[in-house]
């Protein structure tokens, strides 16, 4: 099935190559926005604030306020804006009840371009932080992390189908490997899944093992790679400079 593409801004996803994103980690304003100066001349095409990281994340009006700073210096970067719980491997313990409310700070604040929401919470909140999402007209990449092990290519699936059902624009998988075996099974999932669904996907396989899960998004139907401009957020990320040339050269024609 071919993917309907999805829009940030000036770029869309499930549309030719792989798109590059690089997290911003910084835990205070200054540090966020002299990140943001690297990875905006690194030439990225959308950066991921992790507000886990940032020191003010619990503070709405901070964080809203730090928010619309970093899309003043954006101009037309995409932007989209990730809480990645401890359980999922965040930075930051959160309740339920407080990670649905930081989703709604963040769609109110009116700077994200989307909003990363993980699968696995409590499915009526799942499905209203996306209705939240859409009705400021703000893209929902949802996501599950295995920072344990790779699920069988039926599970990885599910979960990707999983997302589309509660109302996904982007589906996001990442696993990690202890085999090749583990890489392959991820790779064939990720091509299966994008046969049968419409949604744009984005998957990879973590660590060393899983880094050609990275470079290889176009061949086997991920639409977004995560790349570093200073320090990783994931094992296994690639520098930006080395990634970029890695996927043109890979680029089908």
């Amino acid at each position: 099935m071919k993917a309907t593409s999805v829009k940030l801004r000036n770029i869309e996803l499930g549309s030719g190559r792989p798109k590059l994103a690089v997290p911003v980690t910084g835990k205070t304003e200054a540090d966020i926005l002299s990140q943001i100066e690297d990875v905006k001349a690194a030439k990225a095409d959308v950066v991921e604030w992790r507000i886990d990281y940032f020191d003010g994340v619990q503070d709405a009006d901070k964080l809203t306020a730090t928010g619309q700073k970093i899309r003043a210096a954006l101009g037309e970067m995409a932007l989209l804006t990730t809480f990645r719980t401890a359980s999922e491997g965040g930075e930051l313990p959160l309740s339920d009840d407080d990670y649905f409310k930081l989703c709604q700070t963040v769609v109110d604040g009116g700077y994200t371009d989307a909003l990363d929401v993980e699968r696995y919470h409590d499915e009526a909140a799942v499905r209203q932080a996306v209705k939240a999402a859409h009705a400021k007209n703000v893209v929902v990449i949802m996501s599950n992390h295995d920072f344990d092990k790779t699920p069988a290519t039926t599970d990885i699936i599910r979960r990707l189908s999983d997302m589309v059902a509660v109302g996904a624009d982007v589906a996001k998988v990442a696993v990690m490997p202890h085999s090749v075996e583990d890489v392959l099974t991820l790779l064939t999932a990720t091509n299966q899944a994008r046969q049968t669904l419409s949604q744009p996907l984005i998957t990879m396989s973590m660590g060393d093992l899983g880094k050609v899960s990275r470079i290889a998004g176009e061949v086997f139907g991920s639409s977004l790679s995560f790349a570093t401009v200073g320090a990783a957020s994931a094992p296994g990320q690639i520098s930006l400079d080395h990634l970029k040339g890695e996927i043109d050269d890979l680029k089908l024609s």
